[in-house]
């Protein structure tokens, strides 16, 4: 893997040029000195400015400014244009323009607006990709490529229907096989030649029963088409990563990931990243937990090794229903928070702010008003100052005793699946369970499921309703050889095609749990059932209300840890734990209050020995990562009031360059960075 060689933390961010007058670069410049920043990103949307029609290219402009930004000390992301192609590539090659799940065939406009499987699009890419490679590959102001931008749409033109049963063809081999692994023979979909595979879309009312949620009638088809679009618009970034290799082999090659971005499987495509990065927007109505499991997520694309915060605001966005501005000290807040969890930049979206179109309102490092002396600037001034303190802790990791199992081919199946109930978010289960381990006061690593798990001590997955015999497997060593795992209901029910694992509920998980369900009890949103422990368990005792859903759980040697109030299934396991070889696995049958939740999951961590990474009041995180035998502990107070904690010895305060031992105050939204 290609490492960036600027070994300074990356302050900046994104920067248009071409929208903006040559005289205006050179008062950027000398804002972007004041700032000390040190990279930017462009030309991302550039590429009718570069190529304004098939047969010419002006890059004179691209090179005036990078030549004047690394004159003056700053470095650039390039950035391939691809995310936005000229107007008269859509209009001179039609089949370049998406087609959308109601069959509509797209206008030119906006961006990202592009089918993956034109071959004029790649052809197009392709042209304008090299030679950007090979004029700009000996240039020293590249520290690194951003390949595109925001990959995501899907599209369902009839280039894509040939694709898809050419990428169905590889997989399965044979009809034979498909068709028995999507069980066509239900509502006698049998199919008997390639051709007559369509794609998914209200067209062929693959969506019929559920309109505007997606829930598909074929699951095996609609779940293989998810696959085949992520695998298609990551084919797009791959050939663009081939030609930049082929002439700058030791620059570091990403794109910017958006966190739990449904569409795209991120696990997969961060193989073929030199460094993930992504891009932040919170609201400031969002908790701190729910922020710091994006960039866990994030982090565990590829653990051991740092990220980029590619994209934040400085304030407010343009495009969240209500753009609130970020209170003082967010910004500087939210940009050690990203650090806390890994980040090795902190970048921003934009430099200038935009005279016009639909981000003229996103906030940026140069407001509307043109000069620096606003309330925001001043706080990105003080960042840029402290990053310079900051360079020891580059390429430090975060590591972990517990994890949070998270698969994106398990959100499509499960989201998409229909039976028990249809308002199934996963996103909305997984936060529950990242904020128990998030209130541990330790570090959590968000991972994918075949990942090696012999590393926690502690490994959580809710709604693992997914797996395939390999994953299963893994699971199963971890517990046997000593892990604790913690599950839910909906778990371990269907392979990898999402057909039923025959046998009992909870189908893979069966053994491993020690329990057999015989019914799965859906809860209307306005009913409520109650679990009562059989015995204090840790800070937990008595009755707690439940809800969702309930299973019917026999036990078939686990023990029960709680049972249901009421109910057909009154007095039946609702909680239970099994001893599986030298390991415990854990079952929670339905959804407890959160509190449950917390305690169960604190209980498992104090039996595993898990241990906080220092004692500190609520709404004050802590972090550690780890370089070279040293440990940097962040602490960032989410509190709008000061707050009191006891350190157990002398630290280094690095942005303060300062020791500090014994009781500290740490202030409203400040941070300490501490090193013993």
């Amino acid at each position: 893997m290609a490492k960036i060689k600027l070994k300074k933390f990356l302050y900046g961010g994104d920067y248009n040029p071409d929208q903006w007058s040559e005289d205006v670069w050179e008062q950027d410049i000398e804002f972007m000195k004041y700032y000390n920043v040190n990279a930017v990103s462009m030309p991302i949307f550039s590429w009718a400015q570069l190529q304004p029609s098939e047969d010419k290219f002006t890059f004179e402009w691209l090179d005036r400014i990078i030549d004047k930004l690394y004159s003056n000390g700053i470095h650039v992301i390039l950035a391939t244009p691809t995310a936005s192609q000229p107007a008269w590539l859509s209009k001179k090659y039609p089949d370049v323009l998406p087609v959308d799940i109601h069959g509509r065939k797209r206008k030119h406009g906006a961006r990202q607006n592009y089918c993956p499987n034109s071959p004029n699009f790649k052809n197009a890419a392709r042209r304008i990709v090299e030679q950007m490679a090979k004029r700009y590959k000996d240039h020293p102001a590249i520290i690194m490529w951003h390949i595109s931008n925001e990959y995501g749409p899907y599209c369902y033109c009839e280039n894509c229907a040939k694709a898809f049963r050419e990428w169905l063809k590889e997989r399965y081999k044979t009809l034979d096989e498909l068709n028995k692994r999507w069980n066509t023979a239900f509502w006698g979909h049998t199919f008997y030649d390639w051709d007559e595979i369509e794609v998914p879309s209200y067209l062929n009312e693959e969506y019929e029963y559920m309109p505007g949620r997606q829930k598909s009638s074929f699951q095996g088809l609609s779940l293989d088409y998810k696959r085949f679009m992520s695998d298609s618009l990551l084919n797009l970034y791959k050939m663009e990563v081939e030609i930049i290799k082929k002439y700058m082999p030791d620059v570091p090659v990403t794109t910017n990931l958006m966190g739990p971005f449904k569409p795209l499987d991120y696990h997969k495509w961060a193989q073929y990243m030199d460094v993930v990065s992504w891009d932040n927007y919170p609201s400031i109505k969002d908790s701190p937990h729910s922020i710091a499991f994006k960039h866990d997520l994030m982090r565990g694309l590829k653990r051991d090794q740092s990220f980029i915060l590619m994209e934040q605001t400085p304030s407010q966005t343009n495009w969240q229903w209500y753009n609130s501005a970020k209170r003082p000290g967010m910004i500087r807040l939210l940009s050690y928070h990203a650090i806390a969890h890994g980040a090795d930049s902190v970048l921003y979206f934009q430099w200038r702010q935009s005279v016009g179109s639909c981000e003229k309102f996103h906030s940026a490092m140069v407001p509307h008003a043109g000069h620096l002396n606003t309330r925001v600037s001043k706080e990105l001034k003080q960042i840029g100052d402290e990053l310079l303190r900051l360079d020891e802790i580059l390429e430090s990791v975060n590591k972990s005793d517990v994890a949070l199992l998270f698969d994106w081919e398990n959100w499509w199946a499960l989201e998409e699946s229909m039976g028990f109930r249809n308002d199934i978010s996963y996103l909305e289960h997984i936060d529950s369970y990242y904020k128990a381990l998030y209130k541990l006061k330790t570090n959590v690593d968000v991972v994918d499921p075949t990942e090696d798990l012999s590393r926690y001590k502690l490994v959580v997955a809710p709604l693992l309703y997914l797996l395939d015999s390999n994953t299963a497997k893994n699971i199963e060593e971890y517990v046997k050889n000593g892990g604790i795992f913690i599950t839910t209901f909906l778990s371990g029910l269907v392979d990898e095609n999402d057909r039923v694992i025959l046998g009992g509920y909870p189908g893979w998980f069966r053994k491993l749990l020690g329990i057999w369900i015989e019914e799965i009890d859906a809860l209307f949103p306005d009913m409520k059932n109650a679990i009562i422990l059989e015995k204090p368990l840790g800070t937990l005792d008595g009755r707690y209300e439940c809800d969702f859903i309930c299973d019917v759980i026999h036990s078939e040697g686990a023990k029960v840890l709680a049972y249901y109030e009421q109910d057909y299934y009154k007095g039946m396991p609702a909680i239970l734990e099994n001893t599986y070889g030298s390991g415990k696995s854990v079952y929670i049958g339905t959804r407890p209050e959160q509190k449950v939740i917390e305690g169960l999951i604190k209980y498992y961590a104090d039996m595993a020995g898990v241990k906080p990474i220092l004692p500190v009041p609520e709404g004050v995180e802590v972090t550690k990562r780890t370089k070279d035998g040293k440990e940097y502990i962040f602490l960032l107070n989410f509190n709008n009031y000061d707050v009191c904690i006891e350190l157990p010895q002398e630290f280094y305060e690095l942005i303060t360059q300062k020791l500090f031992g014994g009781r500290v105050v740490l202030r409203a939204k400040e941070v300490m960075i501490l090193r013993k």
